[in-house]
């Protein structure tokens, strides 16, 4: 009889699936949107029970390249390994002509979105939208954006914008830093004259009048922030920066799977949801083939948008 009860513990156990420990990698340095939602990831899969132990590091560099080229070669095959990525890192591959894409890892799912906020410091002599505009179209170098990695969301969108109020582009006087926490220092310092980020990167700041924001990029006023849109101010552009997570290369059908079931589990959870309202993120869920035709689309428009405001030749 207890030959028999410990075999059935046994086999019980055996049945139960294994959590993975999963290593997600944030190819940024930490405060910035990659270090956040992967933090994020790591809490709710450790609180939900999908990985016991999960684990960030941050592989800052060149947009998402460095860390991207690092995770595609030291991966393949390993199925507990993740990287967050997104819209800045199309761009940051196009832009640093990076011999390692997407392509080499196995994107899983697009996970959040948000549009783009512009900020001045408080003790800034702009206004609104219009001043800072307007300063720009006297003199666009003297106009110091802070933003993210080059060629990235934040970088294509300061181009759009001088686009849109007729100012040449390739003129802009942009300053790309590797992390949110770098941009926010030089914007809060008074080093730069504007900065340009996901709007959650800056609401902590916004809501305690250390900065001031002056517009979103969002089709429509976002509820609950008072700011117009750029369409409002007369520049015709709309942006959102989302983000995503993909695998390691080499993986089985059997594998992919897995991850995939593991990361809807986390992006379905009530506590993922919660983690999107308390930050101000959307839930831009897409997984699966309908993912993979989606970022097919999104890599050849932003190539046609870098090309167009002379980023990339």
């Amino acid at each position: 009889m207890k030959q028999f009860v410990l075999a059935s513990l046994f086999a019980g156990a055996v049945a139960v699936p294994a959590m993975a420990d999963y290593t997600i990698i944030a190819p940024a340095n930490p405060g910035g949107g990659w270090d956040q939602t992967a933090r994020t990831m790591q809490t709710v899969m450790q609180e939900e029970g999908i990985s016991k132990s999960a684990q960030v590091q941050n592989v800052p560099g060149a947009g998402g390249t460095i860390g991207l080229a690092q995770f595609a070669s030291q991966n393949n095959g390993n199925p507990d390994a993740l990287i967050v990525g997104g819209y800045v890192m199309v761009g940051a591959i196009l832009t640093n002509n990076s011999p390692v894409s997407l392509k080499d890892v196995t994107p899983i799912a697009r996970l959040t979105g948000e549009y783009e906020a512009i900020v001045v410091p408080a003790a800034s002599s702009i206004q609104d939208i219009q001043g800072l505009v307007e300063a720009l179209k006297a003199d666009p170098g003297a106009v110091s954006w802070a933003g993210g990695s080059a060629g990235g969301t934040d970088h294509i969108a300061v181009g759009l914008i001088a686009k849109a109020a007729g100012v040449d582009p390739t003129k802009i006087n942009y300053i790309a830093y590797s992390g949110g926490g770098e941009a926010l220092a030089a914007i809060l310092g008074n080093q730069v004259t504007a900065g340009i980020s996901s709007l959650g990167e800056f609401e902590a700041q916004i809501q305690a009048g250390t900065l001031r924001l002056l517009a979103v990029s969002s089709p429509e006023r976002l509820e609950g922030v008072d700011a117009p849109t750029l369409q409002e101010a007369g520049l015709d552009v709309v942006l959102e920066n989302w983000r995503m997570v993909a695998a390691a290369p080499g993986l089985s059908d059997e594998q992919k799977a897995k991850v995939t079931a593991d990361i809807e589990k986390m992006a379905k959870s009530e506590n993922w949801q919660k983690q999107l309202a308390d930050k101000g993120w959307m839930d831009t869920w897409l997984a699966g083939p309908e993912f993979d035709a989606q970022l097919e689309k999104d890599i050849s428009s932003t190539e046609a948008i870098l090309k167009d405001i002379g980023l990339v030749k």
